[in-house]
């Protein structure tokens, strides 16, 4: 787990003249470098220009260790005394300890299976070590901290979202390479009027500083301009949607009888639900395509709102297609809307890349020829072969998870049909409009009856121990129950303190839970991979799953009633919610324990917000207040620090935005002038499937 940043003049290069050029014509990056940040969406030198940060490490300011805060990360200069040899705790464990010392108190430092770190360490030579400081005020330690040389210490170090071959360090490398190339040639798309008018540094400025900030102001300014240019570019290519739709004809529907779908239920709506059906079926017999987002809390009853508007279009004689993120979810919404459904006789199909092509072949048949009312699928559904013979409406769950441009062709499939797109993240409802300003909004803000809420507990790790005997009870009673952990697998870029599902399976398997089915479940595994251990979760011996984020939207386990999160200070508040989701889907009592051993006050005032509230809407307006929005729009792969403004702060950049793009397109409402090209460039990559 190397972690030492060097400096050094970046070599020149002289072939890279323009941010359209390829990435792998970047010094340092070549062709299977290039394979890598494919996968991160960075195609050109532009591209790689504007993956910005997900989050910094802060040496503006340098402790000694009397002056460390516990329990925070922060940087100490400390030089190193003394190294141990390699102890082997266990199979598979190794254990170094380094000695240093800031020249007024000794700090011992712990490293776990990073051989090569502790041998890159020279002793007599000073180091920044970055971590969270624990121990007594007399005996300091420090665990697995990121290590940078001395020489070379920046004040802001960039971290990246990563994929697996690339690191930050490498990142930031190549970023500063492209950054150095491209000086005086990244063509700002803003003129001087709207510039001036609010308040906005050059782009150039902006995109340099948003990866090398000097300063937290600087830094501050950056971001003010990357957000509204983002605010920007979306909200034109919504109007530019929106033009390219007026006078489009939708296909008109007319008003049915919809108690046969209601008494069918084995519940009852809620009147969030009727509400919600009825606005969706008054656009549906407008003469435009509806353009609806339904948002709603976990476990609001969205399928059901779903099942409803695809039975209306089915009296109407029109189909309906229904577009998830996931296999798992697909096949799940299948399931449930053939039992909500089964009562109507409608004909519902499943496509997903796992179907066999020749079974494909005959659904796509079936699809155009009118033999199937409702196709639930995945990513497949968008494939140029599936035609409709009378697509109705099309529906899209979890939209941020496709992306504007994914839905937008989806939508675009045989004619004009009404568009439906769910999402279980809860927006308040002034930022969605200013956000998702092409879409009307239908909201779900209360629960079915007979869910039984969630009770959460926030504890330190010090509780580890009872909260895993705690877990222990539920699956001797043949229940089941997840560990998050922040990370997939330990590497260089770990900061001090932070679980990995592979490290932390294997040690519980060995331990605590051993005799006990653990599965494992991360983003970097096949998919086929995921949906094994799915459904071995699901229906087979797998008691325990330790996965990353992945299993936050989508999985749907009754029997699961139980979930543990590491780390949980390192999740905003509505994706700890969204992860709490996941169990409690049942009629048992659930619980949800939050581990975290911050002592930082915002970050206790959080966790102990979510620990306190089970409702979404309300958790997601504390969270946008109190971390700031992060990525608002669906096109997104990346964006700047979680450190972002508050929403008050957002909300007036998003307003500015929309109010500049209406001055741009009243002067050249198609983006034909030269000034605008960069500017419509930008706005047709958001939209790039409406716009051709």
């Amino acid at each position: 787990m190397v972690n030492l940043y060097y400096g050094g003049k970046i070599p020149e290069v002289i072939y890279v003249v323009s941010e359209n050029q390829s990435v792998r014509y970047l010094k340092g990056v070549g062709e299977k470098r290039a394979a890598m940040y494919l996968k991160l969406g960075i195609e050109t030198v532009g591209d790689l220009l504007r993956y910005f940060p997900r989050d910094y490490i802060d040496l503006s300011k340098v402790y000694s260790l009397s002056e460390a805060p516990r329990g925070e990360k922060c940087a100490i200069r400390a030089e190193v005394t003394a190294k141990s040899a390699e102890m082997r705790i266990r199979k598979g464990l190794s254990v170094f300890k380094v000695t240093a010392t800031d020249g007024e108190r000794d700090m011992v430092i712990t490293y776990f299976n990073t051989k090569y770190t502790v041998q890159g360490l020279k002793i007599g030579e000073e180091y920044i070590f970055y971590g969270t400081v624990t121990g007594s005020f007399v005996a300091p330690e420090m665990s697995s901290p990121m290590v940078i040389k001395s020489e070379n210490i920046n004040k802001f170090i960039p971290i990246y979202g990563l994929t697996a071959g690339l690191t930050s360090k490498v990142i930031a490398a190549n970023v500063r390479t492209a950054v150095d190339i491209m000086s005086g040639n990244i063509k700002d798309y803003l003129d001087e009027k709207i510039k001036d008018g609010y308040s906005l540094c050059d782009l150039e400025k902006a995109i340099i500083n948003i990866h090398f900030p000097e300063n937290r102001e600087i830094l501050k300014e950056a971001k003010s301009r990357i957000v509204f240019d983002e605010a920007l570019q979306t909200c034109i290519g919504l109007a530019m949607m929106r033009k390219k739709n007026e006078g489009v004809a939708g296909v008109s529907m007319q008003k049915k009888d919809l108690d046969p779908f209601c008494k069918a239920l084995p519940f009852k709506l809620t009147s969030a639900q009727i509400r919600a059906v009825r606005e969706i079926t008054d656009d549906m017999c407008k003469s435009v395509p509806m353009n609806r987002l339904l948002q709603g809390d976990v476990g609001s009853g969205k399928t059901a709102v779903c099942a409803a508007a695809a039975y209306f279009a089915y009296l109407n004689g029109k189909q309906t297609a229904l577009m998830a993120p996931t296999e798992l979810l697909a096949r799940q919404h299948y399931d449930t809307l053939k039992k909500m459904l089964e009562f109507s006789g409608m004909r519902i199909e499943l496509i997903t890349g796992s179907v066999k092509t020749k079974e494909k072949r005959a659904a796509y048949e079936r699809a155009e020829n009118c033999e199937s009312d409702l196709v639930v699928g995945t990513h497949a559904l968008i494939e140029d072969k599936l035609r409709f013979g009378a697509l109705g409406l099309v529906v899209t769950d979890e939209m941020h998870r496709f992306g504007v441009a994914q839905r937008a062709k989806l939508d675009n499939k045989d004619g004009n049909p009404h568009m439906l797109v769910m999402s279980a993240t809860p927006i308040p409802r002034t930022l969605a409009y200013v956000s998702y300003g092409d879409l009307d909004i239908s909201e779900l803000n209360e629960l079915p009856g007979g869910r039984i809420p969630v009770k959460t507990y926030l504890v330190d790790g010090s509780k580890r121990k009872r909260a895993y005997g705690f877990i222990k009870r539920f699956l001797d009673e043949n229940r089941k129950g997840y560990i998050i952990c922040p990370l997939v697998e330990d590497d260089e870029e770990n900061e001090s303190g932070l679980f990995n599902v592979e490290e932390y399976a294997e040690n519980i398997k060995n331990e605590e839970f051993k005799g006990y089915g653990v599965g494992v479940l991360h983003g970097k595994m096949k998919p086929s991979e995921k949906e094994e251990v799915m459904r071995k979760f699901k229906y087979g011996d797998l008691d325990l799953l330790v996965a990353t984020t992945v299993i936050e939207v989508g999985i749907d386990v009754p029997e699961a009633n139980v979930i543990l999160i590491e780390n949980a200070e390192r999740f905003g508040m509505s994706q700890l919610h969204q992860l709490r989701g996941r169990v409690g889907r049942g009629k048992e009592q659930a619980y949800c324990i939050l581990v975290s051993d911050s002592k930082n006050d915002l970050t206790q005032e959080r966790l102990k917000t979510v620990a306190s509230t089970t409702d979404g809407f309300e958790l997601a307006k504390k969270d946008l207040e109190m971390r700031g929005p992060g990525d608002f729009f669906g096109y997104r792969q990346h964006g700047t620090s979680e450190e972002n403004y508050n929403i008050q702060q957002n909300s007036e950049i998003l307003r500015k935005a929309r109010e500049a793009a209406e001055i741009i397109l009243s002067d050249d409402p198609g983006l034909e002038k030269t000034e605008n090209e960069k500017l419509r460039e930008r706005a047709i990559k958001i939209c790039e499937f409406v716009l051709k």
